[in-house]
């Protein structure tokens, strides 16, 4: 975003979320003079302990509210007069969209609609200092052969419901650029992971079988590739792309490594048996491979080298080095696992804002 004032109201969808709360830290740490409105549906993955070190910041606001409720959405919209928006809020995960499709079209589609028509309504054609960010995956691309990397020009081919939701949204933010002018950019990212991430996700899903000694269940062979990126890098890019990216265009980002899921999977028991004192191979021991999920795609790649070029983003970690910030930070918290786990951190809004 060129030439943005340094006052702004920005509203971050999603910001109880993983990837989301990382950024809302960002932005309300990095940009005090910038009003940042957290807002989230606290469905299942949302979690406001996440993010209660700047709870009480001056310039962070949190709004509980559903993005699927269109007049709410524009209530919001009226009363705080957004002039840029941040959209994380989604449903995220392959397995659940293919056990209930509908929940991800509602969310992933018709939630983005409902934000770009309050975004129409408000900002009444002028578009000066506003944006329209929509962060979006690799996934909407497909699946790729033993070659070759995902590019801003790849076409898409999605292969799950959520993939598919994915792509879905993204086509109408270009087309709402397109046909109403509205300012936007789209990035696409690959595997993220770091602090704070849900456990139904790989690694920290993994993380904690472990220390409960369950078994790890790895889909089919294992062999599926995926690029992964550490989600603090993720949030830099994010900001990044909201203060310099061109209007109307897609930015790629990526890890710059691939991994194997079994490869990956055996250098996180390899680091686990480390950090909890057992004998080598006990973690590799829980491996358990099970049926494939339908629509497995086999790999993702990602080129960010636009990113790079463009805006001077890169990651500021390997894999390695982040797999080990994430495993300390989850052994070094277990009661927020424990919290997730039960189900009490739904709690948390209950405490802090009823």
């Amino acid at each position: 975003m060129k030439d943005n004032p340094s006052e702004k109201n920005i509203l971050i969808t999603g910001g109880a979320g993983f990837i989301g709360s990382h950024v809302i830290r960002l932005f309300v740490n990095k940009y005090p003079n910038y009003k940042i409105f957290n807002l989230d549906a606290l469905t299942y993955a949302g979690n406001l302990e996440n993010i209660k070190d700047i709870e009480n910041a001056p310039n962070y606001h949190f709004l509980k509210a559903d993005i699927t409720d269109a007049k709410t959405i524009k209530t919001l919209f009226q009363k705080h007069q957004f002039d840029s928006v941040i959209h994380l809020a989604a449903e995220s995960h392959v397995d659940r969209s293919i056990s209930n499709p509908k929940i991800f079209v509602d969310t992933n589609v018709t939630g983005t609609l409902n934000l770009m028509e309050a975004a129409l309504e408000t900002w009444r054609g002028n578009f000066e200092n506003k944006l329209f960010y929509h962060i979006s995956t690799d996934e909407v691309y497909g699946t790729l052969g033993e070659t070759g990397l995902f590019t801003e020009t790849t076409s898409y081919a999605p292969n799950s419901p959520y993939s598919a939701s994915k792509a879905a949204s993204n086509h109408f933010v270009r087309a709402y650029g397109e046909t109403y002018k509205l300012p936007y950019v789209i990035s696409n990212c690959s595997n993220n992971y770091g602090p704070n991430q849900f456990p139904e996700k790989l690694i920290p899903l993994f993380i904690n079988n472990i220390i409960e000694n369950k078994d790890l269940p790895v889909y089919g062979d294992g062999k599926y590739t995926r690029d992964w990126l550490y989600v603090l890098d993720h949030a830099k890019a994010i900001d990044l792309i909201f203060h310099k990216g061109k209007n109307k265009s897609t930015y790629n980002v990526g890890g710059f490594n691939e991994w194997q899921n079994i490869d990956l999977i055996k250098l996180l028991c390899e680091i686990m048996d480390e950090k909890l004192n057992r004998s080598k191979g006990d973690s590799e021991a829980l491996i358990t491979f099970i049926k494939d999920r339908p629509g497995h795609d086999k790999r993702y790649a990602i080129d960010a080298s636009k990113i790079n070029e463009e805006l001077g983003w890169e990651p500021s970690v390997t894999f390695e080095q982040g797999l080990l910030k994430t495993v300390d930070w989850y052994l070094q918290n277990p009661a927020w696992i424990e919290a997730v786990v039960s189900g009490n951190y739904q709690d948390y809004y209950k405490k802090q804002y009823l």
